[in-house]
């Protein structure tokens, strides 16, 4: 049946006929209906056929005719010029019916007419040349108008020939020679009289061909036309029984082959939909046997479902997109909603480029009804458009953070007034072009009411400012970023029902990360309220401010610097001990993670042993083959023991050797102990990309549209007009659309690498339901 609705698609469209599209897909046929149809699509196919086969015949013989008309037409043109030339008399002699015979006797010529393709000309005229050795004198003439292909509609270009030879063995010669070259001859009547009754006769003929093959063409095109308003559900129809029957294939026959039995996976809250759907089956083809369904116990690992909609699903893809979850393991695309797009904004923060991203979006999203109607074949068009909301939060985030950055196309906004004034006079600006503002004498000592205060964009030392304001959001977020990774652990741990590696894995790591980084970034938040221009202590006056990575080094290499005169080493009072204190402790929980889960597991499966005692029989002969039917199974391999359901999810070793479990430990604690420090640092992308995005913005700002605000005359207008074309151009082509791109894959390695390589394992496989929806939707793709 798909041959034949694939026979059918193809006239259709090789006619050009409109296939309308369908409002509601048809449901799947019953057996009997499918019968009907494929009777139905017999007949339409036979139709066709029919039709088809009519077409090409009727169309093979107007070819034929149109050629013989062009032959007479052309071969009356050479009689012609033969009689201008004073060839009459060969001319005579060459078309005598009668004396036919006569000629070759009396060595008068013959002659031969028809058509060959125009390319393979130059190639027939050396073949007729070189079997008669010369003595062919062929004339030719091309056809105007390209002819029509019967069997495939596609254009043809010919030539008219005429070949005059003498004697009937070179006759027979070149009429294999066009037999070769596919070349049509037909016959050319003797007299000029008897060739325009000829073409009369033909031009008649063509004309009732023509209003035949009209006739047929009109015929043909209410068929097509009435079978393309079916063809969309037809087509439906059998790809849905196809996969019906695909899938009653892998069901089992029962002991008395009288029902079918099948094992399939189906969510929990799903089950009443299923036993629904059973009866209804049941009562709709009316058997007197009734379908059931019944819960079975399985070793295997069930697969993954996870339930989306059109908000969640993109997100959910960047998650699949790495690994997909293993059976109940903990998901991090939930989180994911909020701290993609806020890190891809911290990267990417700027108003304007904030509010374009968010528009295109919420366009997307508004239209999503109708533009996932077209079903475009441009696949980074549907990349876009499946990530719709995933764009329309990263234009928001982005807006939210190009206010607190106080950035809207590489300028700011002086909302609710700066923090700083100019204590200087109009005669002392005059004498100087910049002016060092101190902040007991410049600053109202009342901060921005958000964000970046707007003085900073006119200070020579803004770029000095902001990147250590924006490093230092970068350590923090990221700190915070990574804490969150190692807690969701927690949640895997407490559901596999592996608790102690809360405290041999979970707490050591926590604390480690905590000792170390965390301590960092309280380090940073001390220094931002600890010392202040305004403080009285003369310790604490910002130039005394020692360097928080100064202070995280030494630390860490139990080292220390001498401070400037005034100042002091440290922040507080006892810092330095406790430095050490968290310095040994952390180092401390590094055999903790090492060995800690190891020699448990050890430990353990010891006492499972001990505790596992044989069973007592009677007689030592009956106990030793006891004991063999319980360990061996025939082939004297041992059983494999029944995995216990969902206590691995791809996160335990616990059945392994203790060698093997070692080593894993070895790896992971290793990778864990590296990758704190790799993976701070590695947020350090975050300040990267918001200082470079910053600057790209401002130097196309200053390199490009302030060229059309230089005049302020008419001409600075049209400067203006063209300036601002290309500065928009380059805004959205490498601003919004390469930068923003360049955001989006460094956010999303933070989240595979940095913040789900704390938790997550990414060891199950999708859950892929039958479905007519992907079904039909897969198979389009296909196509």
């Amino acid at each position: 049946m798909e041959r034949k609705l694939r026979y059918i698609e193809a006239e259709v469209h090789k006619d050009g006929v409109h296939v309308p599209s369908v409002k509601e897909p048809p449901r799947a046929p019953n057996p009997r209906e499918i019968i009907d149809l494929e009777a139905h699509l017999e007949k339409t196919e036979n139709e066709i056929l029919e039709l088809s086969h009519n077409a090409v015949n009727l169309k093979q013989n107007y070819l034929e005719l149109t050629e013989l008309k062009h032959v007479l037409e052309k071969t009356e043109a050479f009689f012609v010029a033969q009689e201008e030339f004073g060839m009459d008399s060969l001319t005579k002699s060459l078309i005598s019916d009668e004396q036919g015979q006569q000629a070759a006797s009396r060595g008068r010529l013959g002659f031969v007419a028809g058509v060959v393709q125009r390319e393979r000309v130059p190639a027939f005229e050396r073949m007729l040349w070189r079997i008669s050795r010369g003595n062919v004198f062929l004339r030719r003439a091309e056809l105007d108008k390209p002819l029509e292909d019967p069997t495939t509609g596609n254009e043809i270009y010919k030539t008219v020939f005429v070949a005059f030879f003498q004697g009937e063995q070179l006759k027979s010669r070149i009429k294999k020679v066009c037999t070769g070259f596919h070349a049509s001859l037909y016959p050319c009547p003797p007299s000029n009289t008897e060739r325009q009754d000829m073409v009369k006769g033909v031009r008649t003929r063509l004309e009732d061909l023509n209003m035949v093959l009209n006739q047929t063409r009109d015929h043909r095109q209410r068929v097509l036309i009435s079978v393309a308003k079916e063809l969309p559900s037809w087509s439906i129809m059998v790809r849905k029984m196809k996969a019906i029957y695909h899938t009653l294939n892998l069901f089992n026959m029962d002991v008395t082959k009288k029902c079918l039995i099948g094992e399939c996976w189906v969510p929990t809250a799903d089950l009443p939909n299923v036993q629904k759907a059973l009866v209804d089956g049941s009562n709709a083809c009316g058997s007197s046997i009734p379908s059931f369904l019944n819960c079975i116990e399985t070793d295997e690992e069930p697969p993954t479902f996870n339930r989306t909609n059109r908000f969640t699903r993109g997100f959910q893809n960047l998650i699949d997109a790495y690994g997909v979850a293993s059976y109940r393991e903990c998901n991090p695309a939930l989180y994911t909603i909020i701290t993609f797009p806020f890190l891809f904004a911290v990267m990417f923060g700027d108003l304007g480029h904030g509010l374009i991203m968010a528009l295109f979006g919420a366009w997307m999203v508004i239209k999503e009804v109708s533009l996932a109607a077209k079903k475009s074949n441009n696949e980074i068009w549907n990349i876009f458009f499946a990530g719709r909301y995933i764009i329309l939060l990263m234009g928001c985030f982005s807006m939210y953070t190009g206010l607190v950055y106080n950035d809207i196309f590489s300028k700011s906004m002086n909302i609710f007034g700066s923090s700083w004034y100019v204590p200087y006079d109009n005669k002392t600006l005059e004498s100087s072009p910049a002016f060092t503002l101190d902040p007991n004498d410049s600053y109202i000592d009342v901060p921005y009411f958000i964000g970046i205060d707007p003085i900073w964009q006119t200070a020579d030392n803004k770029i000095i400012f902001l990147n250590s304001y924006k490093m230092k959001l970068s350590i923090i977020f990221g700190v915070v970023h990574m804490i969150f990774g190692v807690c969701m652990s927690v949640v895997n741990y407490n559901f596999f029902k592996r608790r102690y590696s809360i405290i041999l894995e979970f707490l050591p790591q926590v604390v480690f990360l905590c000792l170390l980084f965390l301590y960092m970034v309280f380090m940073m938040f001390y220094k931002w309220v600890a010392y202040s221009t305004f403080s009285t202590d003369l310790a604490y006056q910002q130039g005394c401010a020692p360097s928080v990575l100064i202070l995280f080094i030494n630390m860490m290499l139990f080292s220390s610097n001498e401070p400037e005169a005034g100042c002091k080493e440290f922040m507080f009072e006892g810092q330095g001990q406790i430095q050490r204190v968290f310095v040994l402790v952390a180092l401390c929980c590094i055999p903790v993670m090492l060995l800690g889960k190891p020699l448990y597991l050890l430990s353990a499966s010891k006492k499972k042993k001990k505790d596992v005692k044989p069973e007592q029989s009677n007689g030592s002969v009956n106990q030793g083959i006891e004991m063999q039917e319980q360990t061996d199974i025939g082939d004297g391999e041992p059983k494999p023991e029944a995995k216990p359901s969902g206590s691995g999810g791809g996160h335990g070793h616990d059945e392994e050797p203790f060698s093997e479990v070692m080593i894993h430990q070895a790896i992971h604690t290793i990778e864990y102990v590296l990758s704190t420090i790799s993976h701070t640092a590695s947020y350090l992308r975050l300040w990267a990309l918001s200082l470079a995005h910053a600057e790209l913005s401002e130097v196309l700002w200053n390199m490009v549209l302030t060229f059309g605000l230089k005049d302020s005359n008419y001409i600075g207008a049209i400067k203006l007009y063209v300036a601002f074309c290309f500065w928009a151009l380059f805004t959205l082509a490498i601003l919004v659309m390469m930068e923003g791109l360049s955001a989006f894959l460094h956010t999303l390695r933070l989240h595979w690498v940095e913040f789900m390589s704390k938790f997550y394992q990414g060891l199950g496989y999708i859950f892929q339901p039958f479905c007519f929806k992907t079904i039909l939707e897969q198979e389009e793709k296909e196509e």
